[in-house]
């Protein structure tokens, strides 16, 4: 830590998948790029990870979860079973939401076990840690388009005062119709980022992450171009692609330090330099 409300540390591992950026080797090229990134509609592969009956109960936003994690871990070459974990939404699995408010309206009002387990907005922090047999600390929040700057912030803390590596995973999906209406997500968008302290875990590389966290009010970065940005725009978790920029740049030239403004709480600024 560096002076009241900043911190230093490393990101060590990234996974990415969304519009156009189907996993972190080949979004990073367009993010560097952004002239190079064309939209696409977001193909969610199913997670390896997960057996085939936890294949078939878990829902879109716990296999894209699983599927960057898997990415953010390998990238950084640390045990998934022994890392702490954060998962944010800002939306959870809006299915599923859907699916349980149908079954109230209905004169029985009966619903499926399943879809009763995954209501709970850790749901897909629990395959995660099922999955990966990992009995490490987990947390799971909401902050509505704030929720990846609340991840990220929660995960920094975790790392600096444990002085362990952390997995932060940010994912968010679509509502059906009535629902997306009312809060239209534009696609299926993840994004997990391995935060570490640097010489703490002895694991060599990494990219270096400054976070300074201010109680004042300042306008979140931009994206480049216009497509990206409606992109930024368009969905909580995406949010975090003017860091994800940055990040890339700097993996590809070790470029200077850059410095971003993601959108925080009300009232609150989460600023982050690069390199």
């Amino acid at each position: 830590m560096t002076g009241p409300g900043t911190l230093d540390l490393i990101v060590r591992g990234i996974g990415l998948l969304g519009p156009g950026l189907p996993s972190w080797t080949d979004g990073a090229a367009r993010l560097r790029d952004p002239l190079t990134w064309a939209s696409a509609p977001t193909v969610v592969p199913t997670p390896a990870r997960l057996p085939a009956t936890e294949r078939r109960r878990a829902g879109t936003v716990v296999k894209a979860s699983i599927v960057v994690a898997d990415e953010a871990c390998a990238a950084a070459g640390l045990d998934p079973a022994q890392l702490a974990t954060v998962f944010t939404s800002s939306t959870g699995d809006p299915l599923n939401c859907h699916l349980l408010c149908e079954a109230l309206a209905t004169a029985d009002r009966l619903m499926s076990p399943t879809r009763f387990t995954n209501s709970v907005h850790n749901a897909a922090a629990g395959y995660w840690h099922i999955a990966t047999s990992s009995r490490a600390a987990s947390t799971s929040l909401a902050a509505f388009d704030a929720s990846f700057a609340a991840g990220l912030l929660e995960a920094a803390v975790q790392a600096a005062s444990t002085g362990a590596p952390v997995l932060l995973v940010a994912c968010d999906v679509p509502y059906p119709e009535p629902l997306h209406a009312v809060r239209p997500v534009a696609d299926n968008f993840a994004v997990a980022l391995v935060i570490d302290v640097p010489g703490v875990s002895g694991t060599p590389g990494g990219i270096g992450l400054r976070v300074q966290h201010r109680a004042d009010s300042e306008a979140p970065t931009p994206c480049e171009t216009e497509a990206l940005e409606a992109l930024r725009l368009g969905i909580p978790a995406a949010r975090s692609l003017p860091l994800l920029s940055a990040l890339a740049r700097h993996s590809s030239e070790k470029s200077a330090a850059t410095r971003v403004t993601l959108e925080s709480l009300p009232g609150a600024t989460l600023t982050l330099a690069t390199g």
